[in-house]
């Protein structure tokens, strides 16, 4: 069986999806309830229940907390998936991140010194400050203390079609 428990935070916003078996495991340490099931149904010696298909965490995640982790995605986030040189608006696909500062002269990998760049601003301002290639930025880079609440894009071929309801446009079924 290929069938995957897509698991809620306690607020219903999408949080992770995860093999059934970890759905059961994750049930029976009582983590999470069941919102909807599977018809298929599993059995053990002791035991019989249908396949979770969508359940809900009892206790909100804590990874906020912690700080929002530097990463390619993020900084495309934060940065609305717009050229901090021209504005323009983009798929990811379109975009990388730039070092403002570049690296060849000191600049470091951070939060304060990366911009999200389409790749023809990228290239015209090559391994230069912004100033030395006669650019400007839209907005200078900040850590940002959190990120929007937009929820992960799914992309989940065999999505059933009851998560739909759950993830409103955020899921991205393809098939």
């Amino acid at each position: 069986m290929s069938f995957h428990t897509l698991i809620l935070t306690p607020y219903m916003t999408a949080h992770r999806i995860v093999p059934w078996e970890t759905a059961v495991c994750l049930i029976y340490t009582g983590k999470v309830e069941v919102l909807e099931e599977y018809d298929e149904v599993i059995r053990s010696p002791s035991i019989e229940m249908q396949i979770p298909c969508i359940a809900r965490l009892k206790k909100a995640v804590s990874a906020i907390k912690k700080g929002v982790k530097f990463s390619r995605v993020n900084v495309m986030t934060r940065d609305g998936f717009r050229c901090q040189y021209c504005g323009d608006k983009k798929p990811m696909s379109k975009l990388n991140y730039d070092h403002v500062i570049p690296r060849s002269q000191g600049g470091r990998t951070v939060w304060e010194n990366v911009v999200t760049s389409c790749y023809p601003c990228n290239d015209k301002k090559a391994g230069r400050t912004p100033a030395q290639a006669g650019m400007k930025l839209l907005k200078l880079p900040v850590r940002p203390k959190t990120l929007p609440l937009t929820g992960p894009t799914l992309h989940y071929p065999d999505a059933p079609e009851v998560w739909a309801y759950y993830l409103g446009q955020r899921i991205a079924a393809t098939g």
